[in-house]
């Protein structure tokens, strides 16, 4: 638990660190490097869009005259072609007149003289655009080198922005999280087999501390003095009277007589006739029986034990703190309730060591 304790501190490190150090940093330089417009997209983009179309202008006007002056040039090429083939058949042909030969031959001349004014201009145009071209590659490497520059430092914040998420992400590198995993280790390494076998001997075991029945002289006053019990540490102090019930009820003999009447609930011999299911008008072990007469009935509240409490007697119950019971009667004036654990057991228990759910 510890272990899960320390790792989790860690990672909710790891999350601050992403949260306020890293998404900051990058949301800060978004904020500086890239200026959104209100119809949409960013102003860095607009620029670079105007300064590509800027820098092609003049050389787009050139090679669009360029292109017309080449369509032109085609077209009479075209034409003169055409004319000399008609003229050619006009020749061979009786039905076509020298008249007709000659404007035939006109026509020609004329496609001839169109064809190479359209090349002249043509070739000049190609001039021009050629001429053009140097600038326009100058003016495009200006904009395109800006544009680099741009991404140069896009390109180093988001290497550096990397570098520090993965730095927050390795776990690795940091000292604290390998520290939690050695003390881990030690910890458990630590653990010594025979010293704890050992231990659960002397508390639960053979070797165990055992109050062993001894020699006792008679006390008068012993059989109605209250029998005051130990109560744990940090608890608060257990009812110092026996339990008390209505007349009629067993469970009202003393403690000392309770502790005669069970003096032989371990061995095999037969249980003395007091203890028979004959007496008290065939009831059996009145610290069994849920109906005591003329105590308050409580109708199964769910209680948890705030303390520890071992059973003094036999009929008390045992319970560690935090344990869920039953209360099936409710305190009395001695400051006892009745009370049903989950595995079935009945009997009582100090009421200010338990709460209800």
């Amino acid at each position: 638990m510890t272990e899960a304790d320390k790792v989790s501190e860690l990672h909710q490190e790891v999350k601050n660190g992403l949260v306020n150090e890293d998404v900051e940093k990058v949301k800060n330089w978004q904020k500086e490097a890239y200026h959104k417009q209100m119809i949409g997209g960013f102003k860095e983009a607009k620029e670079a869009d105007e300064g590509f179309k800027k820098a092609q202008k003049p050389w787009a006007k050139k090679l669009k005259e360029m292109e017309a002056a080449k369509k032109t040039y085609h077209l009479a090429c075209k034409e003169e072609k055409m004319a000399a083939t008609r003229e050619a058949n006009g020749k061979t042909e009786a039905s076509v007149t020298q008249d007709q030969q000659k404007k035939l031959h006109e026509k020609t001349d004329k496609c001839k003289h169109d064809t190479q004014k359209a090349k002249e201009k043509y070739e000049k145009s190609l001039d021009e655009l050629s001429k053009c071209t140097p600038q326009y590659m100058e003016s495009m490497e200006t904009v395109f080198d800006q544009c680099q520059q741009h991404e140069v430092k896009r390109l180093t914040f988001l290497k550096e922005a990397l570098l520090d998420i993965k730095r927050h992400l390795n776990l690795t590198e940091n000292q604290s999280y390998a520290t939690v995993y050695r003390e881990l280790e030690r910890t458990i390494l630590g653990a010594n087999t025979q010293e704890d076998l050992k231990w659960f001997s002397n508390n639960h075991g053979p070797e165990m501390h055992m109050n062993w029945p001894a020699f006792e002289e008679y006390n008068p006053d012993a059989a109605s003095a209250p029998i005051k019990k130990k109560k744990p540490d940090g608890a608060p102090p257990t009812p110092s009277t026996d339990h008390v019930a209505p007349p009629g009820d067993r469970s009202s003999v003393s403690s000392y007589e309770k502790n005669q009447a069970y003096s032989t609930e371990w061995s095999d011999d037969e249980q003395p006739a007091g203890n028979s299911g004959n007496e008290n008008g065939g009831n059996g072990n009145s610290f069994e029986d849920d109906s005591s007469v003329g105590k308050p009935q409580a109708t199964g509240v769910r209680v948890r034990a705030l303390y520890d409490y071992e059973g003094q007697e036999q009929d008390e119950l045992t319970f560690k703190a935090g344990d869920e019971l039953t209360k099936t009667e409710d305190e009395d004036d001695q400051g006892w309730c009745r009370g049903r654990l989950d595995t079935g057991k009945e009997g009582l228990y100090p009421a200010n060591y338990v709460e209800p759910i």
